[in-house]
């Protein structure tokens, strides 16, 4: 199945501080922010991501530590054999990627995992967002902006 990811992080290079998944398909949508939050923050982001951190439907939100957040990202993509992660930002892919690493070469449990990294042309999160900045409104906008794309052709 396609999971659509968006992240935010403290600035560019920075470090992430939220994650979200959402299916193609159903409502099980995965969405972590990671405690603590990086300081200093970026201005920038302590502006427009962090006062919208917590704006998600109650028990979506997993408010955790970096180990745990691996986890429960491995855990949530343990039911799918084959899940491919489409993002429009190459950033979003290297944060996902660095939160399966857990150590010095160790990661958390993941069968196979597959990356698309789309042209998202005229995609705007901030434009078609109901809470532009927040990773878990972000990627459902990711996911209606690709699956309508995908109806036109």
């Amino acid at each position: 199945m396609r999971y659509f990811l968006d992240t935010e992080y403290n600035g560019f290079g920075g470090a992430l501080i939220s994650l979200a998944l959402v299916p193609e398909d159903g409502d099980q949508e995965l969405y972590l922010s990671l405690l603590p939050i990086p300081m200093p923050l970026h201005p920038w982001v302590e502006h427009n991501v962090i006062p919208y951190l917590r704006h998600v439907p109650t028990g979506l939100d997993y408010a955790v530590e970096r180990p745990n957040a691996s986890e429960l990202l491995a855990t949530y993509l343990a039911g799918d054999p084959h899940p491919l992660i489409v993002a429009d930002w190459p950033e979003d892919i290297a944060h996902f990627c660095t939160l399966l690493m857990t150590g010095p070469g160790e990661m958390v449990s993941v069968s196979r995992v597959r990356f698309e990294l789309i042209d998202a042309t005229g995609f705007s999160s901030a434009r078609n967002s109901q809470v532009p900045h927040n990773a878990l409104h972000d990627a459902r906008a990711l996911r209606d902006f690709v699956l309508s794309t995908e109806a036109l052709d």
